[in-house]
């Protein structure tokens, strides 16, 4: 997930993300919590969480959260980042900014993003759950390891109803 900018855009996080998040082996948050709250409650529902600070990110967020994580998952190597730039040329930019990595997870943009650079690199954004900008519905991303190697990627669309 990316972008749940609680409590500014939504006061809570859907029950549908939090339901999926107690399910999760691994949950990845690529910036823009806006308050520490958030990461408490993740930190507290996740197996494991692997988060970094956003642009929208104060002094609390970024003493805890780092700039950028890097994580081995499975034999996968995960690297996560809240901004890439704009969308013109971000795989040749983002690989090389990330060398020896399989799979980028970024935000900041609240547009869901599922590409491959030429390398290899596979670049995921989720969207966010809680803020949908000029998107149809809000959003986050499910996705399996199998066998060392990212296998299914789903962007889940969040039902506002529940």
């Amino acid at each position: 997930m990316s972008d749940t900018h609680v409590p500014k855009r939504a006061r809570a996080l859907p029950a549908q993300l939090l339901a999926a998040v107690e399910a999760a082996d691994v949950v990845i948050h690529a910036g823009d919590w806006v308050d520490a709250a958030t990461l408490d409650l993740l930190e507290s529902r996740s197996r494991r969480l692997v988060g970094v600070w956003g642009n929208n990110d104060g002094t609390e967020l970024r003493r805890r959260l780092p700039e950028v994580a890097r994580v081995e998952l499975d034999g996968v190597r995960v690297a996560v980042v809240h901004e890439t730039g704009p969308a013109a040329g971000r795989e040749a930019r983002c690989e090389q900014a990330f060398p020896e990595t399989d799979v980028l997870v970024f935000g900041h943009s609240h547009i869901p993003w599922d590409t491959v650079a030429p390398g290899g690199l596979r670049l995921l954004n989720p969207g966010s759950p809680t803020d949908r900008r000029r998107q149809p519905v809000c959003t986050y991303l499910t996705a399996e390891i199998v066998d060392g190697r990212l296998g299914a990627v789903a962007l889940v669309p969040v039902d506002r109803s529940t």
